[in-house]
Formats: C-alpha cells, sequence, structure tokens
C-alpha cells in the first residue's frame, strides 16, 4: 500500500477501535435495532450534508435507479444485520471475545473473495498474515478471556454471523461499487440499512424506543458520524485499490487501539502478552499487504 493508504489504513482502524466501547454504552439504555436505526440514521444524514456542501449531488437519481438494489443489498448485510447482530450479542458476551470473534472477518473474506474477484487469490503470504494476526488477537486479549465468565453461544454465534455477513458485503462492494463513489455508496447503504433496521424495531418490540441518557445520544453520534460516515468513506475509497482481503484485516487493529487507550487514560498496564499479541497482529497485517515484485517477462532476440 502507498503511504497515504496505510495512513487512512490506521485512522480507520483507531476510529472503530472505540465502536465497541459506544456500543457498550448504548446497548444499555436501547435496544440493538434502535441503536442500529440511530446510527445509521446520523451516518446517512451526515454524508448527505457533506455531498450537497461538495455539490457532488448530481446524477444521483441516476444512480440510484441503476443501483437500487446493489445499495438494497449492501443495506442489509453490511449495516442492519451486522450491526444488529453485535449489537444484541454484546448484551451477552464480553466486549474482548466480541471483537475476537470480530476478528474472524478477514478468514471468512479470504475464503469468499477468490471466488468473485479474480485480482484477489489466495496465496501463501495472505493466508500466513491472517492466521498470524488473529492469533495476535487472541493473544492481546488472553487475559480478558480467560478471566471473563461470558459463555453464551448464541452471543458467540452472532458474533460470527456478524463477520461472516462483513465478509459477504465487502466482497460484493469491491465486485459491484466500483463504478460508484464512495460517498453515493455509503450513504445509500445507510439509507436503506435505517429502514430496515427501524422495521425490524418496531416488529420485533412492537414500538421505537427513543435514548432517555445524554450519554447515549454521544454515543449514537459519535457512530454515527464518525464511526459510520467517515470512516465508510475511506473504507471504500481504499477497498477500490486495495481489494477485500487485504482490507479486511483493518478489524486487527481495534483490540491493539483499545490496549493503548486504556494504558493511556485509565493507567492499565501494558504486559509482555499484550506487546506479543500487538507484535503479531503488526506482523499479520504486514505480510498480508506485502507487494510482490512482478516478474520480468523475458524478451527473445
Amino acid at each position: 500500500m502507498k503511504t497515504r493508504d496505510w495512513l487512512n489504513f490506521w485512522f480507520l482502524g483507531l476510529i472503530w477501535g472505540t465502536s465497541f466501547l459506544w456500543i457498550k454504552i448504548a446497548v444499555a439504555d436501547v435496544s440493538p435495532a434502535v441503536l442500529v436505526s440511530f446510527r445509521a440514521f446520523f451516518g446517512a444524514g451526515g454524508l448527505g450534508i457533506a455531498i450537497l456542501a461538495a455539490r457532488r449531488a448530481g446524477g444521483f437519481w441516476q444512480t440510484l435507479r441503476r443501483h437500487w438494489f446493489d445499495f438494497t443489498f449492501m443495506g442489509l448485510f453490511n449495516i442492519a444485520v451486522p450491526w444488529i447482530l453485535i449489537s444484541w450479542a454484546e448484551q451477552f458476551i464480553d466486549s474482548g471475545l466480541a471483537a475476537v470473534l470480530n476478528s474472524t472477518m478477514p478468514l471468512f473474506t479470504i475464503i469468499i473473495a477468490p471466488i468473485f474477484i479474480l485480482d484477489d487469490r489466495i496465496t501463501l503470504p495472505k493466508v500466513v498474515g491472517l492466521v498470524i494476526g488473529f492469533l495476535g488477537v487472541v493473544v492481546l486479549l488472553s487475559p480478558d478471556l480467560i478471566g471473563g465468565s461470558s459463555s453464551n453461544l448464541l452471543g458467540q454465534a452472532g458474533m460470527m454471523l456478524a463477520a461472516l455477513s462483513y465478509a459477504v458485503s465487502s466482497v460484493y462492494a469491491r465486485r459491484k461499487g466500483a463504478e460508484i463513489n464512495p460517498e453515493m455508496l455509503s450513504m445509500m447503504q445507510f439509507a436503506t440499512g435505517t429502514i430496515f433496521a427501524t422495521a425490524f424495531s418496531l416488529i420485533a418490540g412492537g414500538s421505537f424506543g427513543f435514548p432517555k441518557l445524554p450519554m447515549t445520544w454521544v454515543a449514537l453520534l459519535w457512530l454515527g458520524l464518525l464511526g459510520s460516515a467517515l470512516a465508510y468513506i475511506i473504507y471504500f475509497s481504499m477497498l477500490k485499490r486495495i481489494g477485500p482481503t487485504r482490507m479486511s484485516t483493518v478489524t486487527y487493529i481495534p483490540p491493539m487501539i483499545g490496549m493503548l487507550l486504556g494504558a493511556l487514560f485509565l493507567g492499565e498496564q501494558i504486559t509482555w502478552i499484550s506487546i506479543l499479541g500487538a507484535l503479531l497482529i503488526l506482523s499479520g497485517i504486514l505480510i498480508v499487504n506485502m507487494q510482490r515484485k512482478a516478474t520480468p517477462i523475458p524478451v527473445s532476440k
């Protein structure tokens, strides 16, 4: 990756590194479906304002008519389904375990991507890098996993299904969304995701409960404007350039960011296990993103 891509990659990991904390705060006040509805709504609204301010709304209706199914598919499988599953699962399992299970997304991606994308083949460096990175996440969070009491199998299954849904939608976006600008692609899937999540909330709960606590509104605004609107612009713009398998390794970063934030602001100790886990994560990301030099074609004389 180029220097700009690396900077965006780590910035995206930093934004998403706080998401599990904000989700944990929000689900204490609202249901998972309501959380997703507000998060997607704020994400769509923020992007809509940005698109209008930049005067990039030209051709909106033509794009909508041509890609309505793509927006619907991604709103369902990249927004509504995984966000509801993650928010629901975090009511039953620890955030550390949720982060580990979310990190299986690259493993799903490397299996699915080569079937639909010819230039994202399975290679030995990719497999080795993804496995090393995942082991790094497990090692990094092993103290929480060993000390935690959560063993809810349904919560774990929900996280795994969310990771699979992310992988499927990532491959789909790389294949179908290449001609759509990242702002439009993000805004429209947030809009359709809002519809799906709101409908699910009304069907499942019978009413739509608004947040009661000020901190919940802060969490929803953070998740919607930064963790969704800004983050997805970066994500989809990079997805076109580096492909879904490489891009999926960004899910290895949030646990490491959580460790650093805990040390900086909560006085938590960084142990040798934490350092080992972080080194494995960094090694895995670097191995997956190594560029192979093209083999020169011999010219006959």
